[in-house]
C-alpha cells in the first residue's frame, strides 16, 4: 500500500503510523465497523470525487442499520473527505471513511463502546490489474454462498460481511481466477467478492436485484442510470447461474473495480473473451464523466477544494 502522511481519526489528523486503535477494541473481535470507498479521479477541471454524497449517504444507512450513532453529521464527513485529498494535494486517489465500535467493554453487547470515526486517503490503481479494463478477468463460481436474507444485513457495506468475501476471493485466487463470482442461498447469482455484476444478452442488460443479497452499489446504480440514458433496457431479476454463461458480455461494477468486463467464467468464454461493445459503450461514458471529458449530466462530481486547514 502506497501510504500518505495522515489518516483523519475523529476530528483530528494522526500520522500514517501512529493511527492505531486498542487489541480489545469491540471491532477487531466482532467485525463491528461500516465504511465506504470512492475515487477521486483527475479531472480536465482539476480532482474530483466521485458521487461523495451517495457514499457518505450509504454509511449512515449501514450504519443506522447497526444502531451506530455517528458522532459528526454527513457535511462533516464530506468535508474532512475532501480537506484531507486536498491537503495532501492529490490528483487522484482512494477515500476510505470508515465507523467503528471502539474500546471499552468486550463482550457482544456493543453498547458501551464509543463509536469512532477515521478516513484515510491514498493513491491506488487498477483494482483487478492493468489490461482489466480492455481484456477482462477470469471468474470462477464460488462454493462459498452469499449471507442468507435476515442473518445479516447484506445492504449494509459492513466489515463483518466481508469475512464472507475473503472466502469468495481466497478460493478463486486458489483456483486460479482473478476474481469469485457467489451464488444466493436460491442458487441465484448474486454478485463478485467486492462487485456488483452485470450481463448482457441481446442488447438487453440484466442485473441481480437486492433480494439477492447483493449490495447497492453506487457504481451499479451510476451503470443503470447511464444505460437508461442510453435508450439501452435494464433488467433487474433473478439470474440464474448458467445464463451467465450463454450471455453475450459479463461485467463487473464497483467503485475500486469500475467497469470491468469479463472474459471467462469457469473457463468458459465469455462472447468475444473481452470487452464487448456494450461494456466499452459503458466504459466510455462512465471515464468520459469522471475524467471530466464530457459534461457531467447526473452531477455525480464533487471538486476537491484547495487545503484551507485542518479538515474537522
Amino acid at each position: 500500500m502506497q501510504t500518505t502522511e495522515f489518516i483523519w481519526m475523529n476530528g483530528k489528523l494522526n500520522k500514517w503510523e501512529d493511527a492505531k486503535i486498542h487489541v480489545l477494541s469491540h471491532v477487531v473481535h466482532y467485525g463491528s465497523s461500516v465504511f465506504e470507498g470512492l475515487r477521486v479521479y483527475k479531472t480536465a477541471n482539476g480532482p474530483a470525487a466521485f458521487r461523495l454524497q451517495d457514499h457518505t449517504d450509504r454509511l449512515f444507512n449501514s450504519a443506522k442499520l447497526y444502531r451506530m450513532k455517528i458522532p459528526f453529521t454527513k457535511d462533516e464527513i464530506n468535508e474532512a473527505c475532501l480537506n484531507l485529498v486536498g491537503a495532501k494535494g492529490l490528483d487522484e486517489c482512494y477515500i476510505r471513511p470508515i465507523v467503528y465500535r471502539g474500546y471499552s467493554s468486550l463482550g457482544v453487547d456493543p453498547t458501551d463502546c464509543p463509536i469512532d470515526v477515521a478516513i484515510a486517503v491514498w493513491p491506488w490503481g487498477k483494482y483487478l490489474g492493468e489490461g482489466a479494463l480492455e481484456n477482462g478477468v477470469s471468474a470462477g463460481v464460488s462454493s462459498w454462498n452469499r449471507i442468507a436474507p435476515n442473518t445479516m444485513p447484506a445492504m449494509a457495506k459492513a466489515g463483518a460481511n466481508y469475512m464472507n468475501s475473503q472466502l469468495i476471493k481466497m478460493e478463486a485466487l486458489a483456483h486460479g481466477y482473478s476474481e469469485g463470482i457467489a451464488l444466493d442461498i436460491f442458487g441465484h447469482v448474486s454478485e463478485g467478492s467486492g462487485e456488483n455484476i452485470f450481463m448482457v444478452r441481446k442488447g438487453v442488460l440484466v442485473t441481480p436485484t437486492f433480494a439477492a443479497s447483493i449490495l447497492p452499489g453506487i457504481t451499479r446504480n451510476s451503470v443503470i442510470r447511464m444505460a437508461e440514458d442510453m435508450g439501452l433496457k435494464v433488467i433487474e431479476r433473478n439470474v440464474p447461474r448458467e445464463s451467465l454463461y450463454l450471455a453475450d458480455e459479463v461485467f463487473f461494477t464497483g467503485s475500486a473495480a469500475e467497469i470491468t468486463p469479463i472474459s471467462n467464467i469457469d473457463n468458459i468464454k465469455i462472447g468475444n473473451g473481452k470487452c464487448g461493445p456494450i461494456t466499452r459503450q459503458l466504459q466510455d461514458a462512465f471515464f468520459d464523466i469522471v475524467l471530466g471529458k464530457g459534461e457531467d449530466k447526473f452531477n455525480w462530481l464533487t471538486p476537491i477544494p484547495k487545503y484551507k486547514g485542518v479538515p474537522v
